[in-house]
């Protein structure tokens, strides 16, 4: 029988993004390899993206690592990018590893990624040094993300903001909008683009029109979580129609 993999998600209490395009993406996998997945969630309460309420919701993430590991899930995603980056420079790192304490303290240890630190080693691993990005972002906050990634290495050419403060209303953007929204960005030079740098900005739907626009591979903090949770399990990361990243070529 095929193996099983439980997929275990930390999300902002707002956030409905994660919950349908992460499985979106290991449903089609599903398509073309034998590995079959569940999922599975705990939530940190968030409803404004504003640096004070991300700040209160990290604190919960211990909380949620233990309940999630109660589920023996195979791999954690902390499903919050802005949350970790406006907590200081590599504080991704600091994240996983207590979060991955916390389920080696429970019984059940289980590898833990985090959107930041899956955005940036994706870009590494598509070999990107030059990238452009959209955000949903208020412009502070999306200044933020710019200098984390380029405090990661990564040097930023372009972003725009769409100052979403809502996180239900970042939700409820159509991501076929980002097919326009992209074109304001010079992407001369550019090695890759980054058409939603938010778990709960929906863009997978226009992933392959803008990468086969732009002639540039073109991710989001969604797709790099994804690779990254298939890099820790040992799987390919081969997911049709998700850009090239999950082309199974990284």
């Amino acid at each position: 029988m095929p193996k099983t993999f439980r997929i275990g998600q930390i999300v902002p209490s707002s956030n409905v993004t994660m919950e349908t395009e992460v499985p979106a993406m290991l449903n089609r996998r599903q398509a073309i390899a034998p590995e079959r997945f569940t999922f599975h969630s705990s939530r940190m309460r968030m409803r404004r993206v504003v640096k004070e309420e991300l700040a209160a919701m990290d604190a919960e993430s211990e909380r949620c690592a233990t309940e999630l590991s109660d589920a023996r899930v195979d791999v954690l995603g902390y499903a919050c990018l802005v949350a970790i980056m406006s907590m200081g420079h590599g504080y991704h790192r600091v994240s996983e590893r207590r979060l991955h304490q916390r389920t080696i303290d429970n019984g059940a240890p289980a590898p833990v990624v985090t959107s930041a630190g899956a955005l940036i080693a994706g870009l590494h691993a598509l070999g990107a040094k030059r990238i452009a990005l959209v955000a949903p972002y208020m412009k502070p906050l999306t200044k933020l993300v710019v200098d984390y990634l380029e405090s990661e290495g990564l040097s930023v050419a372009g972003h725009v903001a769409l100052e979403i403060p809502d996180n239900l209303e970042v939700a409820a953007h159509d991501p076929m909008r980002l097919v326009e929204i992209y074109k304001r960005l010079d992407l001369k030079g550019v090695d890759a683009l980054v058409l939603s740098a938010c778990v709960q900005m929906p863009s997978l739907a226009a992933i392959p029109h803008v990468e086969a626009e732009c002639g540039i591979p073109v991710v989001s903090a969604a797709i790099c979580t994804t690779w990254q949770m298939l890099q820790v399990l040992g799987l390919d990361a081969n997911v049709p129609d998700a850009g090239a990243l999950l082309s199974g070529k990284y």
